[in-house]
């Protein structure tokens, strides 16, 4: 299963999400989108950035990793992203945080995202479609996972 984490700050963010989630949908064979949640930016120096909506999309694929990757740095160019800084606000956000069993970590790419464990805004809406699924690293189900972050 291939799992996409959608955030967006800036615009009319529920729009971008939904918009990118059905473009997904076109590549990602029974994709279904989480609930949207609206969270406050994470990160030291965000703490007056508008808040974000975040979502998780999960689906079927046999693409190579980098050609997921790929096309979701697209999607994102074609919503406006930018990357001025590290943390700035973002019209829209997609991280490849699941690749099924799939190990990569190259200097650009790393899958499973090396930051998924600890992030609520991705585990809790990942965890009300697809509790079940497991991280190939640690072997543990998004629902234990999400139980260990919000413990810490």
């Amino acid at each position: 299963m291939v799992v996409v984490a959608f955030g967006s700050n800036l615009g009319d963010r529920e729009r971008t999400i939904r918009g990118a989630a059905a473009h997904i949908a076109t590549f990602l064979a029974s994709f279904r989108l989480s609930p949207i949640i609206e969270t406050a930016a994470v990160g030291a120096g965000l703490e007056n950035d508008p808040p974000y909506l975040n979502a998780i999309g999960v689906g079927e694929s046999a693409l190579p990793v980098r050609e997921l990757f790929e096309r979701l740095r697209s999607i994102e160019a074609a919503a406006g992203r930018e990357r001025p800084y590290p943390g700035a606000p973002r019209t829209l956000d997609v991280d490849l945080i699941l690749a099924g069993a799939q190990v990569v970590n190259e200097p650009d790419l790393q899958v499973p995202h090396s930051r998924f464990r600890d992030r609520l805004f991705v585990l809790e809406p990942l965890a009300a479609i697809a509790p079940e699924l497991r991280d190939p690293i640690t072997g543990r189900t998004i629902a234990e996972l999400l139980v260990e972050a919000r413990s810490r």
